[in-house]
């Protein structure tokens, strides 16, 4: 039985929520996302809350009764405040620098690293270490970071590499010169 599934979701101030053809359309502030859902729910507005139920008391069922109950919450969050993922980026040399829509990194390579503005996905840089990706989708926000943070990977004995700035990195120790038996 799905807890997370049963839980109404509440359309706070400024969003709307429409459902059309098996897609919930939800609009806000931040903008507009979709998203289709499966055949084994149903998705009906109640007193200005967004419920998820199931049609048969399957297995599947159940699983994506709270699958779609939190996409759909995420969307809602997504569009009123908008998601952002920090990271962090460390190495002699390393640097960020924004022109326009692109995000040009210096990351130890032969050549810079260039990577644009995916559709409403934002990137800023900050501090020169730091990069912040914006966005209303938390699906789209996750894989741009997850992009970026694939160009260089941490390094594990001096943690150079990017990284997300709330990740713990664990350094390994290096070798003892001259150690005596």
């Amino acid at each position: 039985m799905s807890r997370i599934g049963k839980l109404p979701i509440s359309i706070p101030q400024g969003v709307t929520v429409e459902i059309k053809d098996n897609v919930v359309y939800v609009n806000g502030p931040k903008g507009s996302l979709s998203q289709a859902y499966s055949k084994n729910v149903d998705v009906t507005i109640e007193d200005g809350k967004v419920l998820v139920s199931r049609k048969d008391d399957t297995t599947d069922s159940n699983a994506k009764q709270g699958l779609y109950r939190q996409l759909i919450n995420n969307m809602v969050i997504g569009v009123k405040d908008g998601f952002k993922k920090s990271l962090t980026v460390h190495g002699v040399g390393y640097k960020l620098n924004k022109q326009g829509n692109k995000l040009v990194m210096n990351l130890g390579l032969s050549h810079p690293v260039e990577i644009v503005e995916a559709d409403g996905v934002t990137l800023e840089a900050v501090n020169n270490d730091t990069i912040i990706v914006h966005g209303a989708s938390k699906e789209r926000v996750g894989a741009m970071a997850a992009k970026i943070k694939a160009l260089r990977p941490v390094e594990p004995y001096h943690g150079y590499g990017i990284y997300y700035s709330d990740e713990t990195i664990i350094l390994k120790p290096g070798k003892s010169a001259g150690k005596k038996k």
